[in-house]
């Protein structure tokens, strides 16, 4: 059986409220056709703290300083009941405020698009000295600052985009051609943004696993940005470019798009190239979305339901080869949602659940937890979205009724057995599963789960190519020397299975 391990996780929120009131699509739109929408002013009006976010129990569980266990016996609604005491870091990464974020933009930039005004470039110095991820190879690229008018003259002249901090223009993001769509300010800062969430989950993930940047040799990112020109307008490379900004000299890497289901994919495509010997510590990683930021926020302040899109989900995995301690990514029961499968939600659960048990040899009951798409329902369900999380495991118990694992009484047992609470930013890619993976390995390895299901679906679609959607799966359990499915078979014990069968068989025609 082919089995890759998963090494380490990291998962973190860039706090980036203003970027998202000027920046995220559903605000910026409106501004463009209704500036003095009632909207906007609300929304600003609205728009919750730092001290909100990093108290948020959702927040809190996805950079593992609360577990999805402590988060499904929470008090509902979350935003209703905060935490006593707000916390910046948790087990496998933090919750970055909006003006040091500001400063690691200016760190990713390489080719002197971000602008810091000067004092504000001072303050944000002294900050990221003292952030214990933070080393010379990073802070030597932030700058000493411009003054206050060079910034404005930029804006006003050149089509920069104004960053603001506590509603003072505190630098700006420059365009990168002057015709050129794809280099516009707009692509640019959200293409530094992923770039930047996704080098510090990637500071982390190498913090979490107590390597070196140095001992990376490959990355992968998996994020919804496609970096390019007017010539090749996805041609990429951003994992190269979060590699070099955290200082991994000996990696190299490669970009993978596949809208939501993107993680899951490129967490098989890096599996798969551990196992066979091709890379040996491979980094999954991916930033987050500045258009997805304040994305429902309009039927949140229409409901008066605070407006929490208001940070970027960022994540990093790390994969070696199976070590017999960590837990294992098996490859012989993968799900694929395949071009003939069919778009129902049934046809989705079958291909993406129903098959790799089968092919694994397992029941439905089998795998401890499920996690399919973990959006927060805080967010999806005022936007008349419904509870996703939910509603997927309500699929997969019918599924199992269907299949006679599960009694129709029992669906609801079912969801909450196998289920888990959504925690997720809707951050379009980062929902899909691949938040659970750091707690699922934690309570492998801590002997409180035996497997989980990792599931990612995405919409293809929306490039207006196809009708098809698309989806992949895979499971991660406990290794082979720590009591998991996984069981060494040698050549004799499989010929004396054989023989014992045909034995009985001959036996049997005899009678």
């Amino acid at each position: 059986m082919a089995t890759v391990a998963v090494k380490a996780t990291a998962y973190c929120l860039a706090f980036t409220p203003e970027i998202g009131l000027r920046y995220g699509t559903t605000p910026c739109q409106e501004h463009l056709a209704h500036p003095d929408s009632p909207f906007l002013k609300d929304l600003a009006r609205s728009a919750q703290p730092y001290d909100v976010a990093s108290r948020y129990a959702p927040n809190l569980t996805y950079i593992g300083a609360m577990t999805t266990d402590q988060l499904a016996a929470h008090a509902q609604p979350c935003f209703a009941h905060l935490e006593d005491k707000p916390q910046r870091f948790g087990r496998y990464g933090e919750i970055m405020p909006e003006d040091e974020f500001i400063g690691l933009l200016d760190i990713c930039d390489v080719f002197d698009l971000v602008w810091l005004e000067r004092d504000f470039a001072a303050s944000i110095k002294r900050k990221l000295t003292a952030h214990p991820l933070m080393t010379d190879a990073q802070l030597k690229h932030l700058e000493e600052g411009r003054d206050a008018a060079e910034l404005a003259a930029e804006v006003a002249k050149n089509q920069a985009l104004p960053l603001y901090q506590e509603g003072k223009m505190v630098g700006c993001c420059r365009r990168g051609h002057k015709t050129d769509e794809n280099l516009s300010a707009h692509v640019l800062l959200e293409n530094l943004a992923s770039k930047a969430g996704a080098v510090l989950s990637l500071l982390h993930l190498i913090r979490n696993a107590g390597m070196r940047p140095a001992d990376i040799d490959f990355v992968v990112d998996c994020s919804e940005e496609a970096a390019g020109d007017i010539n090749q307008r996805g041609g990429g490379n951003m994992a190269k470019a979060i590699a070099e900004s955290a200082d991994c000299v000996n990696a190299s890497g490669f970009d993978v798009r596949a809208f939501c289901a993107a993680p899951v994919a490129s967490i098989i495509t890096s599996a798969s190239m551990v196992v066979a010997g091709a890379r040996k510590n491979v980094a999954v990683v991916s930033g987050g979305s500045i258009p997805k930021l304040y994305m429902n926020a309009r039927e949140h302040v229409k409901k008066n339901v605070p407006p929490m899109e208001n940070s970027m989900g960022c994540f990093a995995v790390l994969l070696t080869p199976d070590d017999g301690q960590n837990p294992v990514i098996r490859l012989d029961a993968l799900g694929k949602h395949t071009v003939g499968a069919g778009a129902s939600p049934q046809a989705v659960t079958a291909a993406l659940i129903w098959e790799p048990l089968l092919a694994a040899g397992l029941t439905f009951t089998d795998v401890d937890k499920y996690a399919p798409e973990l959006h927060d329902p805080e967010v999806t369900v005022p936007a008349g979205a419904g509870n996703v999380p939910e509603a997927n495991y309500k699929m997969v118990a019918a599924l199992a009724v269907m299949k006679g694992q599960c009694e129709k009484a029992g669906i609801q047992d079912f969801v909450k057995r196998h289920g888990l609470p959504g925690f997720a930013p809707t951050q379009g890619h980062i929902p899909s599963g691949v938040p659970f993976l750091g707690h699922a390995a934690d309570a492998i390895r801590e002997g409180h789960m035996k497997r989980a299901m990792i599931i990612g679906k995405g919409s293809l679609f929306l490039g207006r190519l196809t009708n098809l959607a698309d989806g992949a799966s895979f499971m991660v359990e406990a290794p082979r020397e720590a009591g998991g499915s996984q069981v060494a078979v040698s050549k004799d014990d499989v010929e004396a299975v054989i023989l014992d069968v045909l034995g009985d068989l001959a036996k049997k025609l005899k009678e």
